[in-house]
């Protein structure tokens, strides 16, 4: 799945939805243990950190659902498409 995305030469955009895929993946597994757990608030930390203001709330759980559709179709940015192609050679030895 990976296309060279995981090299040091990512774009920014790539890092910034890598990050949020990964807060909101540790986000709903939280959730749910706690949902295991008997807790009948749940441990979702986005509401613990951000409950306050439910429009910021709502706006990082749309960044986070924009994330994972970005993460889905990759990054096509001149950036990493050049990794990608770098990554693809040293791994098949050469031999696309």
């Amino acid at each position: 799945m990976c296309k060279g995305c995981c090299s040091k030469g990512s774009c920014a955009l790539t890092w910034i939805t890598k990050i949020l895929v990964i807060i909101g993946g540790i986000n709903w597994g939280l959730i749910g243990l706690g949902m295991f757990l008997g807790s009948v608030e749940g441990w979702n930390v986005v509401n613990m950190v951000l409950g306050f203001s439910p429009v910021l709330e709502g706006i990082v759980y749309v960044l986070v659902g924009v994330a994972a559709i970005m993460f889905i179709f990759e990054c096509k940015c001149s950036k990493c498409e050049v990794n990608a192609s770098v990554d693809t050679s040293v791994n098949t030895g050469g031999n696309m």
